[in-house]
């Protein structure tokens, strides 16, 4: 078994070179796939949080438990339940789709509760102020809380959108081509590629000289076995014939014998 060194399976620079272009396609769709997730669950997590701050009670109720149980399911186990089951029901999804949809569902349950903070940290005195120069809901939101609820959030949503980019690792799972995913497959083949030329034989394996001339004589003594055994076995056939008529039997045949 042939093996590899630390160097040669995690810093083969020829390995890097030949796998770069591939490796670029990955870079590009895992940043595509951490762009669009991090897009649909900033969006989809202020509407969570305004449904749960100010929607009807049903509404609050199913936010909270959207919320709650968004943040509790493992990302890895629900990209297998999106891309795996989903198909025995009649829904077919892309692998590109399936990561989306499953990251932007566990980015919105943790964007909700950073914009619900946010917009709870606002001094109630500013929505008086609102309200008392006549601002309305959605304007009072969009000009006054907003602004300032945003500024309040930037750090926690940044950690958020670093921790989804992190997840787009685990995409590779769904057999999407990202960068994980190329960087595994180029190793594997590197590997496959030494195993390959490393079977090969060994000098300690080939035969010595002096060991294949032994080989060599054991293979004769071991072919000229049946020729001895069938003459060992005529003598005892015939004890009673002296060896010179055995030899004329066997040189000249009956005449010889018979002289």
């Amino acid at each position: 078994m042939v093996r590899m060194s630390l160097i040669d399976t995690f810093f083969n620079w020829a390995v890097f070179v030949g796998a770069l272009p591939a490796l670029l396609e990955g870079l590009g769709v895992t940043v595509m796939l951490g762009v669009v997730s991090i897009v649909a669950g900033t969006a989809s997590g202020l509407a969570m949080a305004l449904l749960r701050l100010y929607g009807s009670a049903p509404l609050r109720w199913l936010a909270r438990v959207y919320i709650d149980a968004f943040r509790s399911i493992p990302l890895l186990v629900l990209l297998v339940l999106v891309y795996y089951a989903l198909p025995f029901v009649g829904v077919r999804l892309s692998s590109f789709v399936s990561a989306a949809l499953a990251i932007s569902l566990v980015s919105c349950a943790y964007a909700a509760e950073i914009f619900r903070a946010g917009i709870q940290a606002v001094p109630k005195g500013q929505f008086e102020a609102a309200q008392a120069i006549g601002l309305g809901f959605g304007s009072s939101m969009r000009y006054v809380i907003l602004p300032q609820a945003l500024r309040i959030v930037v750090p926690p949503l940044t950690s958020n959108c670093i921790n989804v980019l992190k997840d787009t690792a685990l995409a590779s799972v769904v057999a999407m081509p990202d960068l994980l995913k190329q960087a595994t497959q180029a190793q594997a083949l590197a590997q496959q590629q030494k195993k390959a030329g490393g079977i090969q034989a060994q000098p300690w394996l080939q035969p010595q000289p002096e060991q294949a001339q032994q080989e060599h004589a054991g293979h004769a003594t071991v072919h000229a076995l049946p020729a001895l055994a069938w003459a060992n076995g005529r003598r005892q056939l015939a004890p009673t014939e002296s060896p010179t008529t055995e030899i004329g039997r066997n040189v000249g045949g009956p005449y010889h014998a018979h002289h």
